[in-house]
């Protein structure tokens, strides 16, 4: 067994769509990034490519790339599923944490779970995802960007 740890963060900014999880939430601000800046799915992304000792998104995905501008996380964490099975590991569970003051997470998470559950071929009992806030302390507590943490298990 293996477990893998992820972290990501973006800065929140106008003219840009917030998406989380695959799902895009209305929000008067969005996610800076050069793909669609999801940040639970690319915690989720890193906790696996660690866990399977594949490196990190980057190294994969480079922001230098510009076939990944503006691309879905989505696919690419289809794509990291893919790196995964080919090492033939099997992914036991997901665990994540979206760090955000607001918009208020808790109507789109079973949404997010669907998505993600769908990328990497897994039941939806395998995926969990909560979020909380930072009480108004930190960037994130001052609305300035959104992070999240993920963990995972190998097997």
């Amino acid at each position: 067994m293996r477990i893998g740890m992820g972290y990501d963060v973006h800065r929140l900014v106008n003219d840009r769509k917030l998406i989380l999880g695959g799902v895009t939430i209305p929000h008067e601000t969005g996610l800076l990034g050069h793909s669609d800046a999801d940040v639970l799915v690319h915690a989720i992304m890193d906790a696996l490519l660690g866990a399977a000792a594949l490196g990190d998104i980057g190294k994969h995905f480079p922001d230098t790339d510009t076939k990944y501008k503006g691309i879905s996380s989505i696919s690419l964490l289809t794509n990291v599923c893919n790196l995964i099975k080919n090492k033939n590991y099997i992914i036991e569970n997901i665990d994540a944490t979206i760090i955000a003051q607001e918009p208020k997470m808790a109507p789109h998470i079973p949404y997010m779970v669907e998505n993600i559950a769908t990328a990497l071929n897994l039941p939806i009992d395998k995926v969990n995802i909560k979020a909380t806030t930072e009480e108004g302390l930190g960037f994130t507590g001052q609305c300035a960007g959104i992070s999240s943490n993920a963990i995972c298990l190998l097997k």
